[in-house]
């Protein structure tokens, strides 16, 4: 684990994203192809996000999905903004650093989280799953069925 002090020698921004578009890659082609966003790191959360969200300290907030989950997409809607999923560099840093978990594992779940919330997962159901060994999600009583790809 790298010293703390050495704060030039931590992972930069780019190193964070190339983690996750690795993780990305990773993902099946069957969900995959439902993301259609940006994914962004930045060194932390803007103050007015996190004013909307409520949070007080911007170490807490490790991601953020932002825009129109699948389940709520309407045709009837004009344009939209792209949706984005953000990686805040800083605050993933401080779990690995304080954790001594594998920081590649620990960006691949920001992801798989935010991405969780693009499909219409609520923080409370994702929990849930995470708490889950790995079986089917309709088993668990959480069927999200995906629209057909267009």
């Amino acid at each position: 684990m790298p010293d703390p002090h050495t704060l030039d020698q931590l992972p930069s921004i780019d190193d964070i994203a190339a983690m996750a578009e690795r993780a990305l890659a990773d993902i099946p082609e069957e969900l995959r192809i439902y993301l259609d966003g940006a994914i962004i790191v930045e060194d932390r959360a803007d103050d007015e996000t996190l004013r909307r969200l409520g949070i007080t300290s911007p170490w807490h907030l490790l991601g953020l999905y932002r825009g129109v989950s699948l389940p709520r997409r309407s045709v009837m809607q004009i344009a939209r903004y792209p949706d984005q999923i953000f990686l805040f560099r800083g605050p993933i840093l401080r779990q690995w650093l304080g954790s001594g978990d594998d920081l590649f594992c620990i960006v691949r779940n920001v992801l798989i989280h935010e991405i969780a919330h693009h499909f219409g997962f609520n923080d409370e159901e994702i929990r849930a799953l995470e708490k889950q060994p790995d079986t089917d999600p309709g088993e668990q009583g959480l069927d999200r069925s995906l629209p057909p790809a267009t």
